[in-house]
C-alpha cells in the first residue's frame, strides 16, 4: 500500500492548526499535533522542518483560506463597510486566524517567517481596498485595511474586554457587528471624499 503523503500532510496542518490556535507557537506540542493527525512525528519535521516552520505553514495557509473565503470586492465605502462585516462574520464563526495571529504578534513580535508569502498576501489585499475606494493611495489603503482587521479580530480574542466595558456577555454579536460596520463605512466615506 502506497503512503499517502499529501493525505497526511493535509492531516498535520490540520492538526497543527487546532493545536496552535489553542496553545500558541511557544505552547503547542508536536506530539499532540502528530496523535491528533494519527501520524509519527517524524513525519511533520520530514514535510515540515521545523516546529516554526511548521506553524508558519498553517498561518499562511490560514490566511489565504480567509481570504479566499471572504474576498473584498465591490466599489465604495459601502462595499468595504460590507467586507468588514463579512469578516467579522468570518472570525466570530471560525476565530482560528485572529487566535493565530495574536500568538504570533505575543510570541514572535515581528520576527516573522514566509515573509515573502505574506508580503504578497497582504500586499493583494491593500491593491484590492484601493479597486473598492478608486482614488486613495497606498498609505490610506493599508491603514484602512488595518483599522478594519484590527477591529474584526479583537473581538474574539478579547471576549473579557467586551464584557468589562459593554456590562454584557449575551447578546451584543449583532451590536458589535453593527457598530464595526459603521465606522468603517464613515471611514471610507471620509476616505473616498
Amino acid at each position: 500500500m502506497a503512503w499517502d503523503t499529501e493525505g497526511t500532510k493535509r492531516r498535520l496542518l490540520e492538526a497543527a492548526t487546532v493545536e496552535f490556535a489553542q496553545h500558541g507557537f511557544a505552547g503547542g506540542r508536536i506530539d499532540r499535533i502528530a496523535a491528533a493527525a494519527g501520524v509519527n512525528k517524524e513525519r511533520i519535521y520530514q514535510y515540515f522542518g521545523k516546529k516554526g516552520e511548521l506553524f508558519d505553514a498553517v498561518l499562511v495557509s490560514e490566511l489565504r483560506r480567509v481570504m479566499d473565503e471572504v474576498p473584498l470586492h465591490g466599489e465604495g465605502p459601502a462595499a468595504v463597510a460590507d467586507y468588514a462585516g463579512r469578516l467579522f462574520d468570518h472570525h466570530v464563526s471560525d476565530p482560528t486566524v485572529p487566535r493565530l495571529v495574536t500568538w504570533e504578534g505575543l510570541e514572535r513580535g515581528r520576527d516573522t517567517v514566509a515573509r515573502a508569502d505574506r508580503l504578497e498576501h497582504h500586499t493583494a489585499k491593500v491593491e484590492a481596498m484601493r479597486r473598492m475606494l478608486p482614488g486613495i493611495d497606498r498609505a490610506a489603503a493599508a491603514e484602512l485595511l488595518l483599522t478594519i482587521v484590527t477591529l474584526c479580530d479583537s473581538w474574539p480574542v478579547l471576549p473579557q474586554v467586551d464584557e468589562f466595558l459593554s456590562g454584557r456577555i449575551d447578546g451584543r454579536r449583532a451590536e458589535r457587528r453593527a457598530a464595526i460596520v459603521r465606522t468603517v463605512e464613515l471611514l471610507a466615506r471620509s476616505l473616498s471624499a
